[in-house]
């Protein structure tokens, strides 16, 4: 098992990269696109899409930022937020290459049609808006901001989504976490925990608010949901 970085061909032109790494098995099996924080797909989101790919699954991680600044940035760099404003604009932009991101995992012959997005911070609306309109099986979200947002996209939402933080996140004040609470209640295809004493960017190794404890928990939820798409599916493209 190698990943390895190629292009992904975008249908409003070009072509963007993407971090593919993908099991050796002889059966068809189900995959999950990672859909990265503003510093991009770097050794942080690589090692989570290798040790996903360990459990057998195919895993992608694209460029969400090819149109601007492309490539991994420090955590250090200020072009890492700079490239992510006007953030809803930039989000909604990035639909299209999420799309194109499972357009091209439809090429895989081991791929079985199914496919769960992963979202981390500035990523996790796409866990929300994955499963609602960009042909997504099911969605993840770990340490998402701005989602107070995308509260309203999970109406009419039927697949699975599972929204982590910890209770000490910066980006996800109280009003955020209540109010997503309160449709778990309402919703049964939607599960959302609050860790304790657990910070935001708690899934990212190089991060010093990196938890161990709330990194392996959510990687267990990604794994339980993956699991669950084993069944091959009838992939079909977002309009």
């Amino acid at each position: 098992m190698h990943g390895r970085f190629g292009k992904v061909r975008a249908k409003g032109g070009g072509a963007f990269d993407c971090y593919l790494v993908a099991p050796e098995t002889e059966t068809a099996v189900a995959a999950i696109v990672l859909a990265c924080a503003i510093h991009g797909v770097d050794a942080d989101m690589i090692a989570i899409a290798d040790e996903l790919a360990g459990y057998g699954f195919i895993v992608a991680v694209p460029d969400l930022f090819w149109r601007s600044i492309a490539g991994p940035l420090s955590r250090s760099d200020p072009r890492a937020a700079q490239r992510a404003q006007p953030r809803l604009e930039q989000i909604k932009v990035g639909e299209e290459d999420m799309i194109d991101t499972l357009r091209h995992l439809g090429t895989i012959p081991e791929f079985n049609g199914q496919a769960a997005v992963m979202g981390f911070c500035y990523g996790g609306p796409y866990a929300i808006l994955g499963p609602k309109r960009l042909g997504y099986a099911a969605g993840i979200c770990c340490h998402g901001s701005q989602m107070l947002d995308y509260l309203d996209e999970l109406v009419g939402v039927r697949q699975q989504v599972c929204l982590i933080w910890g209770d000490k996140d910066d980006r996800a004040p109280i009003e955020v976490l209540e109010a997503y609470r309160d449709v778990a209640m309402r919703m049964e295809n939607v599960d959302v925990h609050i860790l304790p004493d657990v910070r935001h960017g708690y899934m990212m190794r190089g991060s010093p608010c990196f938890d161990r404890a709330a990194y392996d928990f959510s990687m267990r939820r990604a794994r339980e949901i993956l699991k669950g798409l084993a069944s091959p599916g009838r992939w079909q493209p977002a309009k």
